[in-house]
């Protein structure tokens, strides 16, 4: 495989943030109707871009990739939404944050573009 070099300036400052935690119910439409109003909080969120909903009802988990312009946009985001989640009393939750590779992002059509 070809190597490229690729200026450091080239490289995204967008990240993207990985959630996920254990989850008993609602999915599919009920999650949709259940959380509407949570997702229309987040499209307020500073730095936030767009978040992908994930969920495997069948290993009862959920959670979200979410794109950030920034990473301390997607770290405060991160701690804001862990701790809103505790208060709802789960349990388990993962976060983590990735800087994204955009010129290899953009040859694999990724919706990286803010």
């Amino acid at each position: 495989m070809p190597a490229f070099n690729y200026p450091a300036e080239s490289m995204s400052m967008a990240v993207l943030l990985q959630v996920d935690f254990p989850q008993q119910e609602p999915f599919g439409q009920a999650m949709a109707e259940a959380f509407a109003g949570l997702a229309q909080s987040i499209t307020q969120e500073p730095g936030f871009i767009w978040k992908i909903w994930t969920e495997d009802a069948g290993a009862r988990q959920a959670g979200g990739v979410y794109l950030f312009r920034d990473r301390d946009s997607a770290e405060r985001y991160l701690a804001m939404h862990t701790a809103r989640l505790q208060e709802f009393g789960y349990q388990d939750i993962r976060g983590r944050v990735f800087e994204i590779n955009e010129p290899l992002t953009a040859i694999t059509a990724g919706p990286v573009s803010g």
